[in-house]
């Protein structure tokens, strides 16, 4: 085949979107003789899109000097533009800002051209994420004015997303969060160019997420699945985004996919060196632990910890499952003293849990109250769930079984909105355990079979065998084969002590009672000692 041929296959394939194959005609024919500057930028562009990030970058180098060289200085500033962008986007901040200067030096002699708005963008992205978004927010603005004035889809679609994200970061979440379904409109109808559409479908997922806006978040992300599966030989967009896909399949129950989906990101990542990976091996440790895989799940979670993603709250609630609730405890209280505005509400549900398993239920509801403040502040159904289940919890271990069945049929049915099975089994049981308190049998039941269902299908083996536990027909005896001791350590589980007051009242070491609230875990069928106290007053052994 001819070097002319060559390259025409390759702009052919540019065309139809077919990046693999441009980028490999595109490579023959440059490799065979230079090619001319738009050219080059078709194969900097085909180059990034399958993943070839620092060839792209020098390939852009090329494209920015070829058409300075030709006399192009518009088309060599918008090289100039993605060079700043893609540099930005991966920590290089001074050579970013090296290409915004030359490239707005090169528009000294050009006032009246759209790369103006592009050559604003990467140093008001900077402004955003370093604490500016009113003044941000000012400058995106302006981008799409440039953009809307000069016709350019591109620039106003991207300087709208980035309008959103400062309005989000200014606590007006309805009007950025309106602001991105409009930039989705135009991005879901092929209305922008392919390298912006990714960037685009990464932020607002990423954004959403931040904000526990999930019904959006797992909306998005299915578009996003659609729209790389028409590209298949597309590697991006397969950073953080890609790890928020995953988050998203495993709230969902496919825990498979979100494996899969997490471990590609994982050796995707990997190789690249992205801090992103933190985020993918904090998943697949999230999904080990559910699957009672636990060794996996520590591992994951300190390899998290050595990419720079802190292994909380996953580590402390696998502490808990290990048994380890003194252990649990001081490490997610720790977290939540340590946590900042944007982490705390991930934080929170998992310490509501550790504190009533450590039998502190001022600390479990006073994370209940923070929990529903913020679900209300941010107007998250996703939080309002979590509150909602928390508040349960506590109104279970109170002994307040009507209100905490109460709380608990809201949870639910959130969980249930929200598509989140897992989570609405484990509301169910929680119902399971306050019925039975209240001496329906056989609404108790019904829970526990219906969320022993769920925990079946997604495979998540501890909650499986806990429910079985708990389903398991009493025997004659109602203290279910504890010995005396035992029968000793539930009725003050039952009175709200910890395991150590116990251990100062019955004259014995702390680890012993730590063992002796294990055996009766395991022969009760039990898993919280919220539910050990319900047994307990059911039985009158307390």
């Amino acid at each position: 085949m001819t070097m002319a041929a060559t390259l025409d296959q390759g702009r052919a394939a540019f065309e139809r979107q077919k990046w693999a194959e441009a980028y490999a005609q595109l490579s023959a024919a440059d490799s065979a003789e230079p090619l001319q500057a738009e050219d080059l930028e078709r194969l900097a562009a085909a180059a990034y899109l399958v993943g070839k990030d620092a060839e792209g970058l020098d390939l852009l180098v090329r494209v920015h000097n070829e058409f300075l060289n030709h006399g192009q200085t518009t088309r060599a500033v918008r090289a100039a533009f993605w060079l700043a962008f893609a540099l930005q986007g991966i920590g290089e901040h001074a050579r970013s800002s090296g290409w915004v200067s030359r490239g707005r030096r090169l528009l000294d002699d050009c006032q009246h051209c759209v790369e103006h708005g592009y050559m604003m963008l990467p140093p008001a992205v900077e402004t955003m994420f370093s604490g500016d978004p009113a003044g941000a927010l000012k400058t995106f603005i302006e981008i799409g004015q440039i953009g809307a004035r000069y016709h350019d889809k591109d620039l106003v679609t991207i300087a709208r997303m980035c309008q959103g994200q400062a309005l989000i970061k200014l606590g007006q979440s309805a009007e950025g969060v309106s602001l991105f379904d409009e930039v989705m409109v135009a991005v879901t109808a092929g209305d922008v160019a392919p390298t912006f559409s990714g960037l685009i479908y990464c932020a607002v997922i990423e954004t959403c997420s931040q904000i526990f806006d999930l019904r959006r978040a797992q909306e998005w992300t299915g578009a996003l699945s659609h729209w790389c599966e028409s590209h298949p030989d597309m590697v991006p967009y397969r950073g953080q985004c890609l790890v928020r896909r995953a988050e998203i399949m495993q709230l969902r129950g496919a825990w498979q996919d979100a494996m899969v989906e997490a471990q590609r990101a994982r050796d995707t990542l990997v190789g690249r060196g992205e801090r992103a990976v933190g985020f993918a091996f904090y998943t697949v440790g999230e999904l080990h632990r559910l699957r009672g895989e636990f060794d996996k799940a520590e591992d994951a979670y300190r390899q998290a910890s050595e990419w720079g993603r802190k292994p909380q709250p996953g580590l402390a609630r696998l502490r808990l499952a290990q048994g380890q609730i003194d252990a649990a405890k001081s490490s997610i209280r720790r977290v939540v003293d340590e946590a900042t505005e944007e982490t705390r509400p991930r934080m929170l549900g998992a310490f509501v849990d550790i504190m009533l398993e450590a039998s502190d239920v001022e600390a479990a509801r006073s994370g209940a109250t923070q929990l529903s403040s913020l679900a209300a502040e941010l107007q998250s159904p996703y939080l309002g769930a979590v509150a909602a289940q928390a508040q349960g919890a506590v109104l279970l271990a109170d002994g307040n079984t009507r209100d905490a069945i109460s709380a608990l049929r809201r949870a639910t049915e959130a969980w249930r909105d929200l598509a989140a099975p897992y989570e609405g089994a484990r509301a169910a049981v929680l119902i399971g355990l306050a019925c039975r308190a209240e001496g329906d049998e056989e609404t108790a039941e019904m829970e526990l079979s219906a969320a022993q269902r769920v925990f079946e299908t997604l495979g998540a083996a501890p909650d499986m065998g806990r429910v079985a536990k708990l389903r398991e027909k009493p025997g004659a005896k109602p203290e279910g084969g504890l010995t005396g001791r035992e029968i000793e350590v539930l009725r003050l589980v039952a009175v709200g002590k910890t395991n150590r007051s116990i251990a100062d009242e019955l004259g014995i070491s702390e680890k012993t009672i730590a063992r002796h609230v294990s055996n009766i875990f395991m022969k009760l069928g039990l898993s919280t000692r919220a539910a050990a106290t319900a047994y307990a007053y059911k039985h009158k052994l307390a």
